[in-house]
């Protein structure tokens, strides 16, 4: 039986492993050993067993990867690589960046494993805290605070492994998506569920996750921690936008937008998330990542994305039209220009509050995570600006270009050097399409290194106003030869090729694992693999 956890993506967890920071850290059990029956027993354990949730969110304990799938720094990592604004600098990604996976590559199998054995956690914390409450260990409004929590990353996790693992809802809701599991795998009678539960559709798995998106809004209550490191109700309200954004559902996106207001601002200046990445007023939920718990030199933002330089900033994406010049978001420093100046210049990552970029060489290299030594960036899965962008362009499909407007410009004016002369205007975006073309722009802009822009891939294939066919063309995957990227000028041999949305690459295969050990799946792997 422990070799069916150990290699099923679904079978994860035979018991409720507890994982926390310093302070939190159980002296009598091994922290991480705390079986099932124990875990529940005392409302502090109760506490640590959720608290050990949000770790698995972070780094995959369970599944041998330690990379941060599905929510900590491979999340963002996986999603960036497979759209076309960064460039995989070395071979740590090429298997995504040149979509060459298979069945059986660690890039996809580590995203499916370690989601499901997120949401097996969940659901080992929803039946866990329902037991202790009706034993009397924690109250009924402690019991739904946590469960509201549990709902909300299983809920969560299965979007992004049918966002990865399957077709779009607009344009496929009855393909096949992710797998819908909501009994814990800790008796026999789980084991024989997860064996035997096939992929349910992509429009049963959209259901599925509002309904635990809803359930979460209206449970949890409890701020335990630092608010945006911390699931809330409001979180769960926020996701509820990109869901329906997903299904081109623009009522209920501006429904769950407005439910919002007044309770989050964007920071004054565009790099005020990142200058000061928790308690900045703008963060809805990151992900935590410290020193003592995170994914490692081969998994967290400051090492992937800063200190190791694997990925860059595509010339694609920083030449793209529209994008001003003069755009705070462009703020670089030229670390060999400043090494000219004084050869003993060190640049200092955690010291470069307005910086957005660092250049070395040719390239380009996102400055968002700074933390190149203990690693303690946060993995940032919503915050308000992505709300506003995507309330605008619910409204801007909707025939409310005025209010679209004044959500767009919130984001965009604060980047700009000149908010006066620069900001849209009404005469600028007259059309609904060219609105919607603005905040899709924006959004790259915005969000670029976040790990959104494969959302946005996915959701746009063959769109009515800003229609994406498949996965754009690619930079050369290595260090670009031949350019500048900081030149302005467009790269013209763009080597990866596109991925046309009737390719069976466009979406992962699901694991070999999970076809061998679940007879479930038989006959369910997605065509062409």
């Amino acid at each position: 039986m422990k070799n069916i956890f150990k290699t099923i993506g679904i079978l994860t967890l035979m018991f409720v492993a507890v994982s926390c920071s310093d302070d939190l850290l159980l002296d009598k059990t091994p922290f991480n050993k705390i079986a099932e029956a124990e875990a529940f027993s005392t409302q502090e354990n109760v506490r640590l067993s959720v608290v050990g949730m949000y770790e698995n969110a972070a780094i995959g304990l369970y599944t041998g990867s330690g990379r941060g799938y599905v929510w900590g720094g491979a999340w963002v990592e996986q999603n960036d690589n497979r759209g076309e604004d960064v460039v995989n600098m070395a071979s740590f990604y090429k298997i995504t960046y040149e979509a060459e996976y298979s069945s059986s590559s660690a890039n996809n199998v580590y995203y499916w494993s370690d989601g499901y054995s997120l949401i097996n956690r969940a659901n080992l914390v929803i039946q866990g805290v329902t037991n202790a409450a009706t034993n009397g260990v924690i109250t009924q409004e402690e019991a739904d605070d946590y469960i509201g929590q549990a709902k909300f990353f299983r809920a969560i996790t299965l979007f992004e492994l049918n966002k990865m693992f399957g077709r779009p809802y607009a344009l496929e809701p009855g393909a096949l998506g992710a797998i819908i599991n909501d009994t814990p795998v800790n008796t026999q009678e789980g084991i024989d569920k997860a064996r035997s539960t096939g992929r349910s559709t992509v429009a049963e798995v959209y259901a599925f996750v509002l309904k635990d998106l809803d359930d979460a809004e209206k449970m949890i209550k409890g701020k335990h921690w630092t608010d945006e490191l911390h699931v809330s109700s409001n979180a769960a309200i926020a996701f509820k936008t990109r869901v329906y954004l997903h299904m081109r559902d623009w009522q209920n996106v501006i429904a769950e937008a407005n439910k919002l207001n007044g309770k989050y601002a964007l920071t004054s200046e565009p790099s005020g998330v990142f200058d000061q990445n928790v308690g900045n007023g703008e963060s809805i939920f990151s992900i935590d990542q410290t020193g003592n718990a995170n994914a490692g030199v081969n998994g967290a933002l400051g090492s992937q994305y800063g200190r190791r330089e694997l990925v860059a900033i595509s010339p694609i994406i920083w030449n793209k039209e529209g994008w001003l010049k003069d755009d705070k978001r462009r703020a670089t420093v030229d670390i060999d220009a400043k090494k000219a100046e004084n050869p003993n210049y060190e640049f200092d990552p955690m010291d470069s509050e307005g910086i957005f970029v660092r250049k070395s060489g040719k390239v380009l290299y996102t400055n968002k995570y700074r933390d190149y030594s203990t690693l303690s960036d946060k993995s940032p899965v919503i915050r308000y600006a992505e709300v506003l962008l995507n309330r605008a362009e619910a409204l801007a499909r909707t025939g409310n270009l005025t209010d679209a407007l004044v959500d767009l410009n919130k984001v965009r004016d604060r980047a700009l050097a000149n908010p006066a002369a620069q900001s849209y205007k009404v005469s600028d975006l007259g059309t609904a399409k060219s609105m919607v073309e603005a905040i899709i722009l924006e959004r790259r802009i915005e969000f670029l290194m976040e790990g959104n822009r494969y959302s946005d891939i996915h959701r746009l294939q063959k769109d009515d106003l800003a229609p994406i066919n498949g996965i754009p063309a690619k930079v050369e995957n290595g260090k670009p030869i031949g350019y500048d990227a900081a030149s302005g000028v467009m790269p013209t041999n763009l080597a990866v090729n596109q991925i046309p949305y009737d390719d069976h690459r466009f979406i992962w295969p699901i694991p070999n694992t999970e076809e061998a050990n679940n007879p479930g799946v038989k006959g369910q792997q997605n065509p062409g693999y």
